[in-house]
């Protein structure tokens, strides 16, 4: 049985089943069963979820990585904050990613909501002059709980 392989060098991190996994030496492991996990520049901290698209990101990654509990406060912050989302935009294309990230959200299938809410990202960015404050990449903590991990274990 064949599995998802990732390489890792020194120092980085990746959260598995909500677990931060940090690598000391350059390492190479097999994913062979399903688990949530991100790793890199996919994570993002709370303080960095400072646009609407990026709190829409964060909310996304909590209901994708969190616990049981902090994942469902995730998935109904996602709803909260596209529907906001949705009304403010005036582009069509946007709602309609919009519209599929959260149906990806509400069946279980986080992961790639997450790749949609990374498009949104990059056209917020674009619109409003790259990214913000200096970020290179994507992506306030609305809820308590898996934030707060995220920013005092995982980054």
């Amino acid at each position: 049985m064949s599995g998802l392989v990732l390489e890792f060098r020194p120092g980085e991190a990746m959260i598995i089943n909500g677990a931060l996994v940090r690598f000391r030496t350059r390492s190479s492991i097999e994913l062979a069963s399903k688990a949530r996990f991100m790793f890199g520049k996919q994570i993002m901290p709370p303080d960095q979820a400072d646009t609407p698209a990026r709190r829409i990101y964060f909310a996304l990654q909590c209901a994708y990585i969190g616990e049981p509990e902090e994942r469902a406060a995730g998935l109904i912050r996602t709803h909260d904050l596209i529907a906001e989302f949705k009304v403010a935009t005036t582009s069509v294309l946007v709602r309609e990613i919009l519209d599929r990230a959260e149906a990806a959200a509400t069946e279980d299938n986080c992961y790639f909501a997450l790749k949609l809410a990374r498009r949104i990202v990059n056209h917020e960015d674009s619109v409003l002059g790259g990214p913000q404050s200096g970020k290179a990449g994507s992506l306030s903590a609305a809820r308590p709980g898996i934030s707060e991990r995220i920013t005092a274990v995982h980054v």
